[in-house]
Order: C-alpha cells, then sequence, then structure tokens
C-alpha cells in the first residue's frame, strides 16, 4: 500500500449498521445467515458460526457440505444484510454471479436490512491462515429492483496464503457481472498489516466515486457507482479439496465489528 491518502473521517453520527458482536446470538435484524440461500438448498447456504471475546468466528467444519455440487470444492460460512428471490425455476435472485444457468433452489421471500444505494461501511476483521481458505467481503446489487442490478465492489478478498506477519496480500474493486454500466477492475494490492490480526477495511461508494480503503487509507480509486442497492456480505470460503486426514477443522476467520452508514458521502 504505497498511498498515503487518509481516508475521510467516519459520520459523526450513529451507524445505520452497527454490530460488534458482543452479544452470543446472531441479530437477525442485521444479519442473514446463509450464503445466496435460493441459489441451492438450506442445509448447504446455512453459516457455520460461533462467538468468543474476540467477536464472531465464522468456521468451515470437517463435515460442511459443499455450497452446490456443481462447485465443488466450495464450503463457505456467511453472513448478508438481504437476500431476494424469484420462484422456483426462475433466474431471478440477488447475485446472478455465474454465467452458467443459476436458478432458484430454494424461494426466498425479500429481506433488505442494509441495502443503501450510496453509503460506507468499515468492517474490522482477522483473516483465516487456514489452507485454502479465503476471506472476502463484498457489496452486491441486490437485484429485487432490476435484474440488470449485478455490479459488485470488492472490499477485500483475502487468500491465507496471502497473509504475512508484516504485510498481506489482498484483492479489491470492482466487479461488472453481468452490468453493462459497470467495467470490472480488480486489482491485488499490499497492505502492511499481518492480516490474521484485527484490522479494518473501508469502502466508500456514491455519486462522486468508489473508495476502498485499509486502515484509514486509501488503496484503490474508482468511477462513480450505478446508484441502485447493494448489500454487505462478509464470507469464510474453503476452495480447497477436503482431506480425511486433515486434522486442522474447524478453520476459521474472526468477524470483529461492521458499521454502516447510508448517505452519499464526500470521497478521499
Amino acid at each position: 500500500m504505497t498511498s498515503t491518502t487518509r481516508l475521510p473521517e467516519a459520520p459523526a453520527r450513529k451507524p445505520d449498521l452497527e454490530d460488534d458482536f458482543a452479544t452470543p446470538t446472531l441479530r437477525t435484524d442485521n444479519w442473514v445467515d446463509h450464503y445466496l440461500p435460493h441459489w441451492t438448498t438450506p442445509e448447504r447456504s446455512l453459516a457455520r458460526y460461533d462467538f468468543d471475546r474476540a467477536g464472531l468466528r465464522l468456521r468451515i467444519d470437517a463435515d460442511q457440505s459443499d455450497w452446490r455440487e456443481e462447485d465443488a470444492p466450495l464450503r463457505v460460512s456467511n453472513l448478508q444484510t438481504g437476500v431476494f428471490s424469484g420462484p422456483v425455476g426462475s433466474e431471478r435472485g440477488t447475485h446472478r454471479h455465474r454465467p452458467d444457468g443459476l436458478v432458484v433452489r430454494t424461494p426466498t421471500p425479500e429481506r433488505m436490512l442494509w441495502a443503501p444505494a450510496a453509503g460506507r461501511v468499515d468492517v474490522t476483521v482477522s483473516a483465516s491462515v487456514d489452507e485454502g481458505c479465503m476471506l472476502a467481503a463484498w457489496l452486491v446489487g441486490s437485484e429485487h429492483l432490476s435484474e440488470k442490478d449485478t455490479g459488485e465492489v470488492c472490499v477485500f478478498e483475502i487468500d491465507a496464503e496471502g497473509v504475512g506477519d508484516t504485510q498481506s496480500r489482498a484483492r479489491c474493486g470492482v466487479k461488472a457481472h453481468s452490468d453493462a454500466r459497470l467495467t470490472t477492475d480488480m486489482a491485488e494490492v499490499t497492505v502492511p498489516v499481518d492480516a490474521s490480526k484485527p484490522h479494518t477495511w473501508t469502502a466508500i461508494w456514491g455519486r462522486q466515486g468508489t473508495v476502498i480503503g485499509c486502515e484509514g487509507v486509501v488503496v484503490r480509486r474508482l468511477p462513480p457507482f450505478p446508484g441502485y442497492p447493494l448489500l454487505l456480505m462478509i464470507d469464510l470460503f474453503e476452495v480447497a479439496p477436503r482431506s480425511e486426514s486433515d486434522a486442522s477443522y474447524p478453520k476459521t476467520a474472526h468477524v470483529h465489528s461492521v458499521r454502516g452508514w447510508t448517505g452519499d458521502f464526500a470521497s478521499a
């Protein structure tokens, strides 16, 4: 991270989304604890997690199924701030991220808990160092207003092998998916943190542009994002084949706190 430009201070007012995971029960007014449940079945989409003194611990357990059989190996524990789908057999639903014919298997009532068209989010996490794992945070088009609203602000994607003692590698940027108004622009960045320890990523998006930062410093500047609702997803993935001899389960990452504000804020 060569930039020294500081992010703007967070808004002085109370966040619209705020969770420090201090209580041992997930707040259902903030979170859906399934990963894109409409494209699969409930036992495959349900997140595994628990709480400790550090906050919420996302887990991949030894007995956890792949999110979809077609995507194996891919196991995921995810929290998201909304969900939407059409009826069984339809292609309508949040985050149609694959071009190979996703269809609704589990119809899911629309729930938009936090999905601003412009805003700011600060996510404090500790990434996984378990082999084959990735921790990520994305702002994705909810698609409940229009099937064209598919774009994504990738706040960060941190592979376990990218985590170092003094600096870590991550990917961040914008993914167009099928939104013709956007151009995919992802880049790898190096940040001067041990990402396995608590650190904070920030995304600010709106009419003036999109900014992504880490530990209060700008790491990416991107064009303005179309003004449609984006919901937040925080995910722990395991994408490597599972070995029966692997004794390292559960594979884990921590979410320490999340703060989000709705509004079109000035970029850095």
